[in-house]
């Protein structure tokens, strides 16, 4: 079946004029030629001609029908539509500092540190996916229409991945973070982190501009204050949301035993400079965020998530397909065939 809709449905009122036509046509003319008898001739076996004497009424008939469906204008709609969505550009920056060993997002587990957990909700925030894996917190729809990069800092920031809608590409590299080994590498340059995530996000065309951040610890590397990056931030319209990652106290962290290799658990101090992270998010119409655990921290991006949200409006292009043109070529044809049969083998005389 043919799914086709009309674009001025009102002209198929004209495919009346079709049986009109062909009545008028059809009907038969009183005899001019005198005959003592018919009963030779209606004994006689009908030919081809007499069976289609009608013929070129019906053609006729055919071609205002035929005229009528082609100004009603029948098309179908091809099957698909392009849309056009404006999301929001989004840059991650992500603590890697050796503090992101200390095992107290998930309590019941430890072998799994702070980085791992960060990464889990980075990717549900992202793709979305049901639940996350550590705390089973519902997760959102993902942001398939937003461009997000990655900025990571240690004792240095490197900007990992450039604003891409390319999520999955995003989401392997992301993959690839790892905590820093080497002390030379190690600190805290929060500062920098931020300020290089600003200058991702300050020449892109994205009306609202995001950065994450994300930390465990006090800023204590890099050449960039914290304070000057939030300037930075609040001049380029980027807003800064801070969360503060670790428990309240103290967390357990993993260390080698000089002597035997084997790995010893020690109990070092959680020190957030949660001042330095909520003047960030004040400065730059931001908030700031404290995740104690998974859990926390899941609830964290699932606020972000409903609060960074741009109303998205979808531009549906349909294609059609005309059909008039058959139909056209139909009633033209039937005209000019009912014509030249009219005229040679259907003639009538007189």
């Amino acid at each position: 079946m043919f799914d086709w809709e009309f674009r001025d449905p009102w002209f198929c009122l004209l495919t009346l004029v079709g049986p009109i036509v062909y009545h008028l046509l059809s009907r038969r003319h009183p005899a001019s030629v005198m005959y003592s008898t018919l009963t030779v001739i209606d004994q006689a076996p009908r030919t081809l001609r007499t069976r289609s004497a009608n013929l070129p009424a019906m053609l006729f008939a055919i071609a205002p029908v035929a005229m009528a469906i082609a100004l009603a204008g029948p098309r179908s709609g091809d099957d698909e539509t392009r849309i056009g969505k404006e999301g929001i550009a989004i840059v991650m920056v992500v603590d890697r500092s050796s503090s992101m060993h200390a095992r107290d997002l998930v309590p019941t587990d430890r072998n799994i540190d702070r980085l791992a957990v960060v990464k889990a909700m980075f990717k549900n925030f992202v793709i979305g996916e049901g639940s996350d894996t550590f705390s089973m917190a519902n997760v959102g729809a993902g942001r398939p229409d937003d461009v997000i990069g990655l900025v990571a800092f240690a004792g240095y920031a490197d900007g990992l991945c450039p604003l891409t809608l390319d999520h999955g590409n995003l989401l392997n590299i992301l993959e690839d973070v790892q905590i820093v080994t080497q002390r030379s590498e190690d600190g805290t340059a929060l500062g920098e982190g931020l300020a290089l995530a600003v200058e991702r996000l300050r020449t892109h065309p994205a009306r609202s501009k995001v950065a994450i951040l994300l930390t465990d610890g006090v800023s204590n590397a890099g050449n960039i204050a914290p304070v000057q990056a939030a300037e930075l931030a609040a001049a380029h319209n980027v807003s800064v949301y801070c969360i503060g990652a670790g428990t309240r106290g103290v967390a357990p962290i993993p260390v080698p035993n000089p002597f035997t290799g084997q790995i010893e658990w020690q109990k070092a101090r959680v020190d957030i400079d949660e001042t330095i992270l909520e003047m960030i998010a004040a400065k730059t119409n931001g908030q700031y965020f404290r995740a104690t655990d998974a859990q926390s921290l899941a609830q964290i991006y699932n606020q972000i998530d409903r609060l960074e949200r741009t109303e998205i409006t979808e531009l549906r292009f349909l294609q059609y397909h005309e059909w008039y043109g058959p139909f056209v070529w139909i009633a033209l044809t039937a005209i000019i065939m009912a014509g030249l049969l009219g005229a040679s083998f259907f003639r009538r005389l007189p």
